[in-house]
C-alpha cells in the first residue's frame, strides 16, 4: 500500500469485511457495498489525476507492476532466452531472446527487478552490469543480422555501480551500448514500464520511438540521488522528483519521448493484464509505421532526433 494511496485502501478494506459478513451470515448489504465500490473507485480516481512527480515515482517503483518477464509472457510468443555476452558471462539482470510478436519475429532485451527477495537478489534489482549490456549489444546485432526489429523494456534504478563491474568497463559496455542502438539499421522501440534509472535505462532507450507508461519515470539520477549531491540529505527526495521533471508528461513536453501509454486508473500494479496489453498495442502501430522504412533511412533519423536533444534554439 502507497501512503497516499490508505483512504482508498481503508474503503476496499471495508467492501472486503462486507462481503464476507455477506458470505457468513443471511444478511443483505449489497446496497451498501455498491455505494462503498462506487466511493472508492471515484477517490481512486481523483487521487490518481493528481500525482506529484514524487507520488509517481513510488507507483513507478511499485512491485507489483508487471516486470519484464510479464511482458514477455503475454506478449511474446515462442520466446527463446538467449544468455551471455560471449565475453565474461551471464547478467540475469538483462534478460533477452528471440520470439514473435503477433507473427513477426523480433528480438527482444530488457531489464529484470524480480519478484520475491530471492529473485530481487538473483536479478540485482535489475541493475546490470558489464556483461548484461554487452549481451544487449550482441543481441541486437543478432537481430540486424536477421532483419529482425528489437524491442525493449526499461525498468532499472540504474546500472550496477560496484567495483566488479567498474573494473570490467561498465561506462564503456553503456557507451557501446548507447552506440550500437544509433547504428541499427532496424527498427527499435523501446518502453519505460517502471524505472528509466540514467545511462543504464538510456543503454538500451536509444531508440526510434521511445514509449513510456502514464505513471513510469525517466531520469539522469534518481531523486534521491539528486536530493543527497544537492541538499545533502535523502529527505529533500520529493522536491528533487519535481526539479528533475521525470514524469511521462514532462518529457513528452521536453521531446525526450514520443508517446505516453495510458495505465489503467490505480496504476499498472491494479491491473498488470490490461497495461501489457496497451503496450502491446501501441507497440504494433509503431512496429507498423516503422516496418516500410529503408535500413539507413531509420539510422539517420534515429541519429538526428537524438543529436537534436538538448540542442540550444533561438528564440
Amino acid at each position: 500500500m502507497l501512503d497516499f494511496e490508505k483512504p482508498v485502501t481503508e474503503l476496499e478494506g471495508k467492501v472486503r469485511e462486507l462481503r464476507r459478513l455477506m458470505e457468513t451470515g443471511n444478511l443483505d448489504l449489497g446496497e451498501e457495498i455498491h455505494r462503498l465500490e462506487q466511493r472508492a473507485a471515484r477517490l481512486l480516481a481523483q487521487t490518481y489525476a493528481k500525482l506529484t512527480p514524487w507520488q509517481k515515482t513510488q507507483v513507478a517503483r511499485h512491485p507489483d507492476r508487471p516486470h519484464t518477464s510479464d511482458y514477455v509472457r503475454q506478449l511474446i510468443e515462442d520466446f527463446t532466452p538467449l544468455s551471455g555476452d560471449r565475453l565474461y558471462g551471464e547478467d540475469a539482470a538483462m534478460i533477452g531472446g528471440i520470439g514473435r510478436f503477433r507473427g513477426r519475429s523480433v528480438v527482444v532485451i530488457g531489464q529484470e527487478k524480480g519478484r520475491d527477495t530471492t529473485d530481487r537478489v538473483r536479478h540485482n534489482f535489475g541493475m546490470a552490469r558489464p556483461e548484461g549490456y554487452r549481451k544487449a549489444q550482441r543481441l541486437m546485432r543478432l537481430a540486424e543480422r536477421f532483419g529482425l526489429p528489437v524491442l525493449t523494456f526499461v525498468d532499472t534504478p540504474g546500472a550496477q555501480p560496484g567495483i566488479g563491474a567498474e573494473e570490467r568497463g561498465q561506462a564503456e559496455a553503456i557507451a557501446r551500448s548507447i552506440e550500437t542502438c544509433l547504428d541499427l539499421t532496424v527498427p527499435v522501440i523501446a518502453t519505460v514500464i517502471g524505472e528509466g534509472g540514467s545511462g543504464g535505462a538510456l543503454a538500451i532507450a536509444t531508440a526510434d520511438r521511445v514509449l513510456m507508461l502514464e505513471h513510469a519515470i525517466y531520469s539522469v539520477i534518481s531523486p534521491e540521488g539528486c536530493a543527497a549531491i544537492l541538499w545533502h540529505s535523502a529527505e529533500k527526495a520529493p522536491d528533487a522528483a519535481g526539479a528533475l521533471r521525470l514524469t511521462a508528461q514532462d518529457l513528452l513536453q521536453l521531446g525526450l519521448i514520443d508517446e505516453i501509454v495510458e495505465e489503467p486508473v490505480g496504476g499498472a500494479h491494479r491491473a498488470p493484464q490490461t497495461t501489457i496489453g496497451r503496450v502491446g498495442e501501441a507497440i504494433a502501430r509503431h512496429l507498423e509505421e516503422l516496418a516500410g522504412v529503408p535500413g539507413g533511412e531509420l539510422r539517420r533519423r534515429r541519429r538526428e532526433k537524438f543529436l537534436k536533444m538538448g540542442a540550444p534554439q533561438e528564440a
